[in-house]
Order: C-alpha cells, then sequence, then structure tokens
C-alpha cells in the first residue's frame, strides 16, 4: 500500500521532481507542495507516519519510504530534490546522503545528528534501514521543562554532549549528499537549535571540500515561511520560537536560493 501522498503538477515542467516532507507531524504539506509546483517541479507530498500500515509516531520509520516515493517521482522527472522540515529534514538529509539520484536538498530547521523517537517508555532510533534502527542520540533524562508551554531547545543541547561517542555514531553523513545542499534555520529556535545544527553541517562537509548553503535570520524561530505560504499554529504544545514577521523575512530570504537550487 502507497502512503498517503498529494500530487502537484506544474504549468510549465522544469524536469525537477520535488519529494516535499513535513516535520513531527508526519502529514501532507499541501502548501508547500503547491509553492513548489509553481517553480515548474512536480511535487510530492508525502505522509511519512500515522498512516495505514505507518508508524503511529516518529519513532523506527523506514526509510524505505522516501527511497520509494522518490521512484515513483523518477518515473515522471529527470532531476529528483528533497525538501524537508525539522524531522522531516533529517529524513530528508539522511536519504540525499543515501541516493546519489537527489540533486537537491533544502532542510529547514535541520539537525546534523539522527534523534531519540519514543515508543512508550523506550527511546529507540527515529529511522530503521533494511530494518535495522539507526545509531541514534538519546534523551538525556533528567530533563524538566522550564516554562509552560515548554522549549525542547535545552533539552536538545544537554543530550547532544552528554555522551560525544554516541552522538558521532549518530552523525548524519552529510558529505556524502552529492546533490546541492540548502539549509534554513532560525536564530530564535526553541524547539532545537537549528542554527548550530546547521553549522555543524557546514563545517563537517567543507572537510571534504564541499560547498553547503546556510541562510539564517536571528529572529526567526522553528518554522520558516515561504512567500504564498501561511503560518501554522497547529500541532504539539510547545514554544516554536520567532515572530510572524521573522519567520516570513528568512522564508523570503530561503526562497530565491531554493528556486536557484533547483534551477
Amino acid at each position: 500500500m502507497e502512503p498517503e501522498s498529494a500530487w502537484f503538477e506544474p504549468e510549465r515542467p522544469s524536469g525537477w521532481g520535488v519529494l516535499v516532507l513535513a516535520g513531527s507531524s508526519g502529514r501532507v504539506d499541501q502548501q508547500r507542495g503547491r509553492l513548489l509546483a509553481s517553480t515548474g517541479a512536480h511535487a510530492l507530498a508525502l505522509r511519512w507516519l500515522g498512516g495505514p500500515g505507518q508508524q503511529p509516531g516518529p519513532f523506527e520509520v523506514p526509510l524505505e519510504t522516501f527511497k520509494n516515493a522518490l521512484d515513483r517521482l523518477a518515473e515522471r522527472c529527470d532531476r529528483l530534490a528533497l525538501v524537508g522540515t525539522s524531522f522531516g529534514a533529517e529524513a530528508a538529509l539522511l536519504t540525499a546522503a543515501d541516493d546519489d539520484r537527489v540533486g537537491a536538498c533544502v532542510a529547514f530547521a535541520p539537525t546534523s545528528v539522527v534523534w531519540a523517537g519514543i515508543d512508550g517508555a523506550r527511546q529507540t532510533s527515529h529511522w530503521t534501514r533494511e530494518g535495522r534502527p539507526l545509531p541514534f542520540v538519546p534523551y538525556v533524562e533528567d530533563w524538566l521543562p522550564a516554562e509552560d508551554p515548554p522549549a525542547y531547545r535545552s533539552l536538545y543541547e544537554r543530550s547532544l554532549v552528554a555522551d560525544p561517542a554516541t552522538t558521532a555514531r549518530a552523525t548524519i553523513e552529510v558529505e556524502r549528499i552529492r546533490g546541492r545542499l540548502v539549509l534554513v534555520a532560525g536564530g530564535d529556535d526553541q524547539v532545537w537549535p537549528s542554527v548550530r545544527f546547521a553549522e555543524d553541517i557546514v563545517h563537517r562537509r567543507r572537510q571534504f571540500g564541499m560547498d553547503t548553503t546556510l541562510v539564517t535570520h536571528p529572529e526567526a524561530g522553528h518554522r520558516a515561511v515561504l512567500p504564498g505560504e501561511r503560518r501554522i499554529g497547529a500541532g504539539q504544545r510547545m514554544q516554536r520560537g520567532g515572530t510572524a514577521a521573522a519567520d516570513a523575512a528568512l522564508g523570503e530570504m530561503s526562497w530565491r536560493l531554493i528556486r536557484e537550487a533547483m534551477a
């Protein structure tokens, strides 16, 4: 059974096919798919969790989910791209590192490592490959939120440095991404330290002589808003940071670079 998805067809096809991945909701991101189709790309917005036959939450999600979706796009398109947000950006980076067909990857509020997913009382990996969980960074167990609604940024900051060897094993091999890579991060992201993660990705790729495009805004939060998109207020109750103006400014700044990456 194929996952729930929505296709968005361009009026003037450019040859690009884009797989669109939302964050921890795993929802079908229709407005971003529609926007990307306006650039000439065939856009496939995919539900990657919570649907029939899928994981109920972001834990042990098969990476084959995304490869299979790229296979569907490849039937129509000459060039393939991934656009993901937050946990969806994590999936996009891992998939781009595994699949040489990917010519461009755009990661909004990215992470440089694989994180834990929660299955009841058990911590496990967000992702599996060939049925085996990927190495992951677990959450420290003594963390408590200091505010209501919670800001989870400090949880990720503490967990990242708790065990350097574990973090090293869970680091995404972004040097294997051969296509163009665009990272978009807000300096006021209260979900996790996405600017730090993005800078870690840039540094790792630079060690291999690889260029990366990074766009940030100091006052933007976890969710950049691209031109023509509406700001989303739904989702888990938490602090995400940013302001409507800053989130839109980050989206405006990144939109030109995204279009250039898929020119």
